[in-house]
């Protein structure tokens, strides 16, 4: 293992692009997940059977391409879990990147080895993909800044997909400036102009934060306790509401986004798992076998719904309102946890990840650390289309703790 993969994050240290232009992001590193297009480079989306059954990429990704003509190098495809159905971070095949932060624990996924370059110092920053807490996850159990926009507002275009109504790419980084220089790039669709963002910078981008107390009972007492105190310190002189989310419960939305998600996986994967019979490591079988059962219609209920909680959020949130939830119910899982007890916990941890997934509203986890020093992660939900001014905010709010040095 040579020095650049010394935390296994990559599935092709070796792979390498250099900029196409100068730019905002002259003299940044990036990584991506191993589920976009390079140009020659054939992605194993986690899986070797993938890798096999497939064709090297003609051109790159688009996101890849914004940020080599702003300058970035792009160093490193990084292992994702298989075929991004997972929030563990461990991969039956490459094997599981070591998280830098939280010896013997896993990394989170399926954005894995993004969040573990990152965290290592590999990279100034990484691409990923979130669909259902993909990018989030592994940012909170890494102790890095990670970013989902709001769906559609950053092009897919060259990313493999798992289930389109709800995946979106994301990115991560060390600190919240570069989270928000690389959404600069990448932010095309859908959103507020830089113009508009900035002059929304600062406390003028959100003037309540709203606690929603079903996911902060989700969160373990000393991580909740961790997290507000961190809140109080990142925003001093708000007042967090405590709040009940509208339109049913957690539990009834997480099962409603699961299932969604699993119709449309099987919709995109069915016919290659049919076809190929490709070998899958524990808990992956399980769930394409799952995926596979659900029927199809009750398709138009289940978007209904998710339509229905869109609604009510672009409501209640607006353009100067901010949902405050625990990126994580804790601290990473202990490594080769299996069966039930990691069923239990990607459970309650869609419960928390599921409010953004559902709605399509842009999420910012920002590093928190508990008692422990263990890396726990707090999130910020913005209105829709917010995402710059989100990242505004965050960049802004940490500015402080940032320059003192965590």
């Amino acid at each position: 293992m040579n020095a650049l993969n010394a935390h296994n994050a990559y599935v092709r240290a070796d792979l390498t692009v250099e900029p196409e232009g100068e730019g905002s992001l002259s003299g940044l590193t990036f990584a991506v997940k191993d589920v976009f297009d390079v140009a020659g480079h054939t992605s194993s989306a986690g899986n070797p059977d993938w890798r096999r059954t497939h064709g090297p990429a003609k051109r790159h990704a688009r996101a890849v391409r914004l940020l080599l003509k702003q300058g970035a190098r792009l160093r490193g495809a990084t292992i994702t879990d298989e075929l991004m159905y997972s929030l563990q971070g461990e991969n039956h095949h490459y094997g599981t990147p070591v998280n830098p932060r939280a010896s013997g624990r896993v990394p989170g996924g399926s954005s894995s080895g993004s969040a573990v370059a990152v965290a290592a110092g590999d990279a100034d920053f990484a691409l990923g993909t979130d669909t259902g807490g993909s990018v989030r996850i592994p940012a909170s159990y890494c102790g890095v800044y990670g970013f989902r926009p709001g769906h559609g507002a950053v092009s897919a275009e060259g990313v493999i997909p798992l289930a389109p109504s709800f995946d979106t790419v994301g990115w991560m980084s060390r600190d919240a400036e570069t989270l928000l220089r690389v959404g600069r790039i990448l932010l095309e669709n859908g959103i507020e102009s830089e113009s508009e963002s900035e002059s929304e910078s600062g406390s003028g981008a959100a003037c309540r934060l709203y606690l929603p107390s079903e996911a902060w009972e989700l969160a373990e007492p000393g991580v909740r306790q961790a997290l507000l105190r961190e809140l109080a310190s990142i925003a001093p002189g708000m007042k967090p509401e405590s709040a009940e989310l509208p339109e049913g419960s957690l539990e009834a939305w997480a099962r409603t986004f699961r299932t969604i998600q699993g119709i449309e996986i099987w919709e995109q994967h069915g016919p290659w798992v049919r076809s190929e019979k490709p070998v899958f490591g524990p808990g992956i079988a399980e769930r394409f076998q799952w995926a596979s059962r659900l029927p199809s219609s009750d398709k138009e209920r289940l978007y209904g719904m998710k339509r229905t909680v869109g609604r009510k959020l672009d409501e209640w949130l607006g353009s100067d309102s901010l949902l405050v939830v625990p990126t994580a119910t804790g601290e990473a899982p202990l490594l080769r946890m299996t069966g039930e007890q990691t069923e239990l916990q990607r459970s309650r941890t869609m419960m928390l990840t599921c409010i953004a997934g559902l709605s399509g509203l842009p999420q910012a986890t920002v590093p928190v650390f508990s008692g422990r020093g263990n890396p726990l992660g707090l999130s910020f939900i913005a209105g829709r289309g917010r995402d710059l001014s989100l990242l505004r905010w965050v960049r802004d709010k940490l500015a402080v703790r940032e320059g003192g040095g965590r």
